[in-house]
């Protein structure tokens, strides 16, 4: 009998990349979905859909028995919110609630992999810093301290665990840095403030394999997830102006000018009842110096490789646009 794993968030851009990597170990994959969730990206895969209460443990014990579910890998969460209680509620209080579900059926749960975010521990204090799994957690924003707050609790509960903190994620299907590309592809290159910066990202499928990876190895604990190495602030721009064969205005927005921008995003948001994309706090986690991170204790513990540097990826993200005319 094939090892199962339920995949929560399976309908979003990192959910996609895991439902692959997982295939491709031969797992037998359970897709954890919204009712309004659109699946027509997963239509050819061999996966079984759920359908999950989160606010009920039983309930969801009972499909984890029902189902046969070895390992979990939770990516479910929300990336914006209101208030920072509702941020807790999906991206801490799911969580909890899920591992709970998993502590109760016994020995036959095998492991759970959270995926949670280095925006958890916050940016390193200045440029000269590197972000460790030691590090004292800071977090800039709600949503960093909600995913510090699932950490903690996860940590309380009698089950195999893994905390992947991944840096910024990007790749097919994704709409956040995909905005970065687009803006430079249409030959603009902005910045907010002038200051220099220290970036990481990742590629989605080395955090997807990673994932998977880490159901079978015999440890435990938290691991920072990049590709490795640290980005200048322009090194993004300049990398996908290289690949596109395009020139782009590079501009710097006043930071004043920025943050009032925000003040009013955040303020409209609260009239529309609606998340704003870019607010006060939000600019802390963009302006940071330093997101640099170490992934040496991945890298021994977990097997972790990074198949894809920065301009890789790139490369196969921006092909994928392409082909799919959103670029």
């Amino acid at each position: 009998m094939s090892e199962s794993v339920l995949v929560t968030g399976a309908s979003g851009f990192l959910g996609y990349h895991i439902i692959l990597s997982a295939l491709e170990k031969k797992l037998l994959v359970y897709a954890a979905i919204r009712k309004n969730s659109n699946v027509d990206h997963l239509k050819n895969f061999p996966v079984k859909y759920l359908f999950l209460d989160y606010n009920n443990v039983d309930e969801l014990s009972k499909v984890l028995v029902e189902n046969k579910i070895h390992f979990i890998i939770h990516v479910a969460g929300v990336t914006k919110a209101l208030r920072q209680h509702h941020y807790n509620d999906i991206n801490a209080v799911n969580s909890v609630n899920l591992a709970k579900a998993a502590e109760k059926i016994g020995t036959s749960f095998r492991k759970m992999v959270f995926i949670s975010s280095l925006a958890a521990v916050g940016p390193a204090m200045d440029l000269a810093g590197v972000i460790t799994e030691q590090s004292n957690p800071r977090p800039v924003t709600a949503y960093g301290k909600s995913k510090l707050l699932a950490e903690i609790e996860l940590s309380k509960i009698n089950i195999p665990l893994i905390i992947l903190r991944p840096t910024a994620i990007y790749g097919p299907r994704d709409k956040d840095i995909f905005i970065m590309l687009k803006t430079v592809s249409r030959g603009f290159d902005p910045y907010m403030g002038k200051f220099l910066q220290q970036l990481s990202f990742v590629y989605a499928g080395d955090v997807s394999d990673v994932a998977v990876q880490a159901l079978f190895v015999d440890k435990e604990g938290v691991y920072n997830i990049s590709d490795g190495n640290s980005y200048k602030r322009y090194e993004f721009a300049d990398i996908t102006k290289k690949i596109l064969n395009k020139k782009a205005v590079r501009f710097h927005i006043p930071m004043p000018l920025v943050k009032l921008l925000a003040y009013f995003l955040e303020t409209t948001s609260r009239w529309l009842n609606k998340p704003a994309v870019i607010n006060r706090e939000k600019l802390y986690e963009l302006t940071a110096s330093n997101w640099f991170c170490d992934i040496s204790k991945a890298r021994k513990d977990l097997n972790f490789n990074p198949k894809f540097s920065l301009t890789e990826g790139l490369k196969d993200s921006i092909a994928w646009y392409q082909k799919n005319k959103l670029l």
